[in-house]
Formats: structure tokens, C-alpha cells, sequence
């Protein structure tokens, strides 16, 4: 039995760690916020009071944080990094830049510590269901080490070296981007053509437009349900890392710019925790006057509408 700490127990977290919990692991867990730990702690886990508590002695520390700096505060603020033993594992499933990712993973080498960055896609759902898509960078052996563990939260695939998963993950996250801004213009265009949005959704499906994001953000746009799921300031954070990195390298991005620009004026028109599908709002707002459906907007509870 592999002895876990888990740090971050969100939307994300408290499913991933659970299911770590199935699988026969005994965990230590750490939150901010410390009554989140409580659903951990009636499956069997031991809560801290602080991430440095939660990782002395474990064999493998898992991190699923907001972004870079909370990752980066935790690590090496908060003292995670001098509690843990040479030969300890860290796996941070959050969200952060490649270079973030590249720079954490060589201070903890210099402590003899390893490192994978392993983000995942799929929300909550697919958290809960132990069915995300995990995208790993790191060396074979840290890779063989943590492999069986990730094979417990989801489909982990090793990319390449330590991060290449961040990288894949941003490559997740245009397409996803791009995929909810298509699909929020494609219901709209026919809703303001005369067509029925949900029939036009339906026979879409099973063709070459067909796709997840088709499926579940388009139901929640003609359902009008913009409670996260995935929060649009966390899509934002990632599109901003994907143009940072488009810059490192020298090369333009367009559609990525342009959807960055979409979620920026999301969130800042309907707030921080408005669903990424609310992008359909942000096209209302580009169009006065017209509105797709006649149902009340579901949104965070925090959120107002803005006249």
C-alpha cells in the first residue's frame, strides 16, 4: 500500500482522491479551505492542518491547485518540499505553464525528489467516474512509478519528458475553447435563422461536426445552465498560458487569440465561476437584442446578471 498525500481537494480533487481512496490507498489530505476534507476523511483519510503535515513520510504527493503560483506557494512556500523525503514523488494533476512545470520539477530533483506533471480533462464528471484523460511529463522511471496510480483517476498517456503533459494540456484546452465558441455561434446562427437549436443539435450528432463538447455544453446552453463544471477564469488562465507559450516560441496562434479575447470579456461581464459554455452569453452581449431560448439563466451563485 503506496502511503498518498493529496493537496487540493476542489471540484477535481476530492473525486480524484477518493478514488485513490478505492483503490486501497490510505491518504493524508490537505485543503485551504479545511471543511472540504470532510467527505475525504468519512471515506477514510486523514485530514492536516497544513500541506507540510499531510506529506511527511509519503511515498507520492499528489497536487491539484488552481495554477502555477499556487502550485509553486505550496511546493516551496509552504514548506511541502522540505517535508518530504528523497525518493518521494510528486504528481501535480493542476493546470500550470510548461515552463512552471520544467521549473518545479528541477528544484525538487535538486532535493531528490521527482516530479510528473500530469493535468487531466474531462470535469467533474469524469473525475468522479475515475474516466480522465491524463497527460504526463516526466522520465520512464518516475512515469513506471506513478502509472499505476493515475490508472486509478483515468487513461494516463506519457507524452515525454517533464512538461510535455502541460503542453498536450494546452492543446487540450484550444481545442476545447474553440470547440465551445463553434458550437455557442452554430446553435445561435440557427436559433436567429428560424431553426429549432435543440433539433439542429440533434441531427448533428453522429456526423462530422459531432463531438463531446456538441454534446454536453451544447445541452447546457439550451438548457441555459452556466454553473461550473469548468469555470471560465480557469479556461482564461489557460489560454493565457497558451499564447504565453505561442510567444516562447515565436509563432501566432489567431483562433486562440480570438477566443482568449471571448473568455475575457466573460468573465469580466459575468464573473469568475460563469461555466466556460456561458461563452454563448458573451455572443448575446455581442448581440443586443437577441437571445437564444426563453429559460432563466442558471449561473454560479455569486453571479449577477448584468443589465
Amino acid at each position: 500500500m503506496t502511503e498518498i498525500a493529496f493537496l487540493g481537494l476542489g471540484l477535481m480533487g476530492r473525486p480524484m482522491a477518493l478514488n485513490l481512496i478505492k483503490g486501497g490507498h490510505r491518504l493524508r489530505v490537505w485543503n485551504r479551505s479545511p471543511d472540504k476534507a470532510a467527505a475525504l476523511v468519512a471515506a477514510g483519510a486523514t485530514a492536516s492542518q497544513t500541506a507540510a503535515g499531510a506529506v511527511e513520510g509519503a511515498d507520492v504527493v499528489f497536487t491539484m491547485l488552481s495554477d502555477g503560483r499556487a502550485v509553486h506557494q505550496v511546493l516551496f512556500g509552504d514548506g511541502v518540499a522540505e517535508a518530504l523525503n528523497s525518493g518521494a514523488l510528486v504528481i501535480d494533476t493542476s493546470s500550470i505553464a510548461p515552463a512552471e512545470a520544467r521549473e518545479h520539477a528541477k528544484r525538487l530533483a535538486d532535493r531528490g525528489i521527482g516530479a510528473l506533471d500530469a493535468p487531466v480533462s474531462g470535469g467533474p464528471s469524469g473525475a468522479e467516474a475515475a474516466g480522465l484523460a491524463i497527460m504526463v511529463g516526466g522520465s520512464e522511471a518516475h512515469w513506471q512509478k506513478g502509472e499505476p496510480l493515475l490508472k486509478l483517476l483515468g487513461r494516463p498517456v506519457r507524452i515525454g519528458p517533464v512538461g510535455t503533459g502541460q503542453l498536450a494540456k494546452l492543446a487540450n484546452q484550444v481545442i476545447v475553447a474553440l470547440a465551445i465558441g463553434a458550437v455557442a455561434e452554430a446553435l445561435f446562427l440557427s436559433h436567429e435563422g428560424g431553426a429549432d437549436p435543440a433539433a439542429v443539435r440533434r441531427a448533428l450528432t453522429g456526423g462530422f461536426a459531432d463531438s463531446l463538447i456538441l454534446k454536453i455544453h451544447g445541452e447546457r446552453m439550451l438548457q441555459r445552465k452556466f454553473v461550473p463544471g469548468g469555470a471560465a477564469a480557469m479556461h482564461l488562465k489557460d489560454m493565457d498560458n497558451v499564447l504565453a507559450e505561442a510567444k516562447a516560441l515565436g509563432i501566432r496562434l489567431p483562433l486562440a487569440e480570438t477566443v482568449r479575447k471571448l473568455f475575457a470579456d466573460l468573465v469580466a461581464n459575468r464573473g469568475r465561476r460563469v461555466d466556460h459554455s456561458g461563452l454563448l452569453l458573451e455572443l448575446e452581449r455581442l448581440n443586443p437584442g437577441h437571445r437564444m431560448g426563453k429559460d432563466p439563466d442558471q449561473l454560479p451563485p455569486e453571479e449577477k446578471p448584468k443589465a
